[in-house]
């Protein structure tokens, strides 16, 4: 409902002749490495599902439930203009995060979002209301809109499924592990966190990171098929539990998946 505010108070400053223009980020940055939202158990928050509610006179009822939600329709995308701003939940949005908004859905909660037209598909955690279009079911963050395709046309025909978690979880493949302990020396052994092509996205997630974690989080430049890139590191840890038991954290209280990688 906040976001919804901004959009009419956006619309009031734009009839000011003031600049409320949504879009990406200045420079393009890479999103192929950012981690999709990893499903788990969350309570369901006060704020954003109130219901029924209100939005430019029309009526919208939360659904009791996630479980078994499964519909079609056309997804669109928010970027600059909210991004560092309140979601419905109270959360600061972020366009380099895997998020959605949804009308009815009570958040947060977990959808797979397969893009009909390219068959890409990704999961994103939803804690926004909107979009308050009749033929759109979703509102993608800037990066999930960018992975799944959907950016570049401004919307597409997708599918969304709710994920429920326990059965997520149940169905994953375990991740091989470590099969020795990190190197010793040259600085160990880092958490891969996410690589970008310009240092100012890399930036961004690196702040993002960094509330997530104790130990110190870093960029380092490097090249991959040519192209140099700029990659977010967590660490170095010079021993193993402390490795798996920080990546497990990443991925349980920050939706951060990686992977290691040797200094």
């Amino acid at each position: 409902m906040r976001r919804l505010v901004v959009v009419l108070v956006a619309l009031v400053l734009a009839s000011c002749g003031g600049d409320v223009r949504d879009g990406p980020p200045p420079r393009e940055i890479d999103v192929s490495a950012i981690p999709d939202a990893v499903p788990r158990h969350e309570p369901i928050t006060k704020a954003g599902n109130k219901s029924p509610y209100v939005v430019l006179g029309k009526q919208y009822h939360v659904l009791p439930s996630f479980k078994n939600y499964r519909a079609r329709g056309k997804a669109s995308w928010y970027g600059t203009k909210f991004h560092g701003r309140t979601t419905s939940n109270g959360e600061p949005y972020n366009m380099y995060a895997m998020t959605a908004a949804h009308k009815t859905l009570p958040i947060p909660c977990y959808v797979k979002v397969t893009n009909l037209n390219n068959g890409r598909s990704a999961i994103v955690r939803v804690n926004d209301r909107g979009p308050f279009h009749d033929d759109r079911v979703i509102d993608l963050s800037y990066a999930a809109a960018k992975k799944l395709g959907v950016y570049e046309m401004g919307t597409a025909d997708v599918e969304v499924v709710a994920i429920d978690p326990a059965d997520y979880q149940d169905n994953r493949v375990e991740a091989p592990r470590i099969a020795s302990a990190p190197a010793q020396g040259a600085g160990g052994a880092y958490l891969q966190v996410g690589a970008f092509s310009t240092p100012n996205a890399a930036e961004t997630y690196r702040r993002q990171a960094l509330g997530q974690t104790r130990y110190p989080v870093e960029i380092r430049r490097g090249r991959a098929s040519g192209k140099t890139l700029f990659k977010v590191l967590v660490g170095p840890f010079d021993d193993h539990g402390r490795l798996l038991a920080a990546q497990d954290a990443l991925r349980r209280t920050g939706n951060l998946n990686s992977f290691v990688v040797y200094d």
